[in-house]
This record gives structure tokens, C-alpha cells and sequence, in this order.
């Protein structure tokens, strides 16, 4: 346990920025699975928004130093080929 007033207030903002930084990755997460979600069950038109979402949320992630700006650049390159894969493809048919 700290004793002095300034560690006290280090622990303090340690529990504050650790807390920040889980609920950024949660989010991140969370846009990340709404976007995978989109590329395997609907049209290409769907996943755009999800898209520029997940990349959005990828960058201040990054910018933040939650995850490192190569792992983000990585994802998002990965999530850019995935669209461009989508679009390619043949739009499913529908059921009559």
C-alpha cells in the first residue's frame, strides 16, 4: 500500500487510465465483432459504415496507446482486403 500522498495519487490515476483503456478495448471489440458479423451475414452495403467505424475506433486506439499503431495498421489492412473480397464476390441469392 502507498504511504505518501503522491503514490496515493499515482494509484489513483493508474486505476483511472487502466479502467480508460479497458473500456476502449471493449469497444474495439465490440466494433470489430459487429463488422466480422456483417462480412459473413449481409451484403457488402451493410459492412461500410461498420467499416469506417472499426478503423476510426482502430486509430484513436492506436493514437491512445492501448495497442500498438503497427498491430492497428495490421488490423485494418486485414479488414481492407476482407471488403475488398466482399465486394468482388457475387451477392448471395436471395430465397423465394
Amino acid at each position: 500500500m502507498a504511504h505518501s500522498l503522491s503514490a496515493q495519487k499515482r494509484v489513483r490515476q493508474n486505476q483511472k487510465r487502466a479502467a480508460r483503456n479497458r473500456w476502449r478495448e471493449r469497444t474495439l471489440r465490440n466494433a470489430l465483432k459487429e463488422l466480422s458479423d456483417k462480412l459473413l451475414h449481409t451484403a457488402y452495403a451493410d459492412c461500410v459504415e461498420p467499416f469506417k467505424k472499426a478503423c476510426r475506433l482502430l486509430d484513436v486506439t492506436a493514437q491512445n496507446g492501448v495497442i500498438h499503431k503497427n498491430t492497428a495498421a495490421r488490423k485494418k489492412s486485414r479488414l481492407a482486403a476482407q471488403m475488398k473480397a466482399k465486394k468482388a464476390a457475387p451477392a448471395p441469392a436471395s430465397k423465394r
